[in-house]
């Protein structure tokens, strides 16, 4: 029998001593979200005299990041994000942070294929009997990037769970250091409260669902309305599939929604997802439940999954559309917000399942903090970044009604457009679009 222990002894250090294999030049990966090496963070801040051009890569980091905010001038180190949140969008805000573009379906593959990563570190569970190291709630791509990596050096969280999944792990064989120490509680992300128009976007998109449905569910304000509307609905015999596993999950499996009975294969019965993003409640759900497989994200976006799910049902946001049927859900003009994650992901394969179905959501207008109005149906966008382009364009809703642009041309999607866009804003887009000649002379909005 090996002796798992004896191997995590030679390989335990401090970590002031593991991050010393990192050189100026180098390439360093931290894990996503819950994942973030608390430790080696503060470590590799600490010797930022000692360092420079060290660019380090992440996503959905909820701060700090030590090696950002002690390097104010970016002298030693480069931070960048695949997906942001609010941390790293304020640090985005102050030329901090930079986006890397990316589908979410192929994020692993372009660890596999094209970056190099000089030393990878991340936070995991402490080491099983039989020498493995869980990844917990943050899959997503950890596997890719181990498997990539030049030097791995993982960080034990015993405050992590174990959950089970798909390439969710790494033996103790394969790690060149281990450092411990003590972390706090994980943070919890609440649910967010939607407004009036949420709720009249929500009642749309669940009086479309069905029984047996299976459901995708971004993140926001709508999206978690959306499921507790679904919770609260007479539907039954829901599945989830969806790159997050949120807390409108959970308000579903309590309502006693969700069974994933109409799944085939292995997981059938399975609630699957890349990540487990919400409260303690929901983290504490999903932890050993073998009913919860947590996968990477070339499996869980995968379109050719998607398209095989009956009756799959994809429900994200949006920040704006123009009149072409261009969608942007990641950036405001070119301040940047989130990023793509798996919105086109899911969009492609709800479209490309013969029982599938997909929306987008957004209130029609917003206001300032002048108190001024704006249109989020736009003429045209100025710096405003695409997530879905305008030929893969399908079901769009706000709270004066939803249409459906797939196969739609340009007059027919002004038409369908403006007469979801604000009453406010109606002529003035009606002439935006006559001016681009897209716009018939028999056109009539109802």
């Amino acid at each position: 029998m090996n002796d798992y222990n004896k191997e995590y002894n030679a390989k335990l250090t401090t970590p002031e001593k593991a991050v010393k294999v990192i050189k100026s030049g180098d390439w360093v990966d931290y894990g996503c979200l819950h994942a973030y090496p608390a430790l080696l963070d503060r470590a590799l801040a600490d010797r930022k005299e000692e360092l420079e051009d060290v660019k380090v890569r992440s996503l959905l980091m909820h701060g700090p990041l030590h090696i950002v905010e002690e390097d104010p001038n970016q002298e030693h180190f480069t931070y960048n994000s695949w997906h942001m949140v609010k941390f790293e969008r304020n640090l985005c805000d102050r030329g901090l942070c930079y986006f890397i573009p990316m589908l979410f379906r192929n994020l692993p593959g372009y660890y596999r294929r094209f970056l190099d990563v000089d030393v990878a570190m991340m936070a995991v569970t402490p080491m099983d009997e039989e020498g493995y190291f869980n990844f917990s709630v943050n899959n997503a791509t950890a596997r890719a990037v181990l498997d990539t990596a030049k030097v791995i050096i993982l960080e034990i969280n015993d405050k992590l769970p174990r959950l089970f999944g798909k390439e969710n792990k790494v033996h103790i064989s394969e790690v060149d250091a281990i450092v411990e120490g003590e972390h706090p509680d994980l943070f919890e992300i609440p649910s967010a409260s939607g407004s009036e128009i949420d709720e009249l976007i929500a009642n749309q998109i669940v009086s479309q669902m069905e029984d047996g449905s299976c459901v995708q569910l971004g993140v926001g304000g709508m999206p978690d309305l959306i499921g507790k509307k679904i919770a609260e609905s007479d539907l039954k015999n829901l599945g989830v599939h969806s790159e997050l596993i949120v807390n409108a999950n959970l308000d579903m499996y309590k309502a006693g929604k969700i069974t994933n009975s109409n799944k085939t294969g292995e997981m059938k019965g399975k609630t699957v997802g890349g990540l487990v993003y919400g409260t303690k409640e929901l983290v504490e759900w999903t932890a050993e439940n073998p009913d919860v497989m947590i996968c990477p994200m070339d499996y869980v976006n995968d379109v050719n999954i998607i398209r095989s799910l009956d009756k799959f049902t994809s429900i994200n946001s949006c920040v704006g559309v123009d009149l072409f049927g261009q969608i942007s859900s990641e950036s405001a003009g070119t301040r940047h917000i989130s990023g793509t994650g798996g919105q086109l992901d899911f969009l492609t394969g709800a479209y490309d399942n013969p029982t599938g179905k997909s929306f987008i959501c957004m209130p029609s207008s917003r206001v300032d903090r002048k108190g001024v109005r704006h249109s989020n149906v736009h003429a045209t966008f100025h710096g405003d970044i695409i997530t879905d382009p305008r030929s893969q364009s399908y079901q769009l809703v706000t709270e004066y009604g939803m249409v459906n642009l797939a196969g739609r041309s340009t007059w027919e999607r002004a038409e369908m457009l403006i007469s979801v866009a604000h009453p406010d804003f109606r002529e003035e887009l009606i002439q935006s679009a006559e001016e681009m000649k897209i716009w018939r002379r028999s056109n009539k909005l109802k």
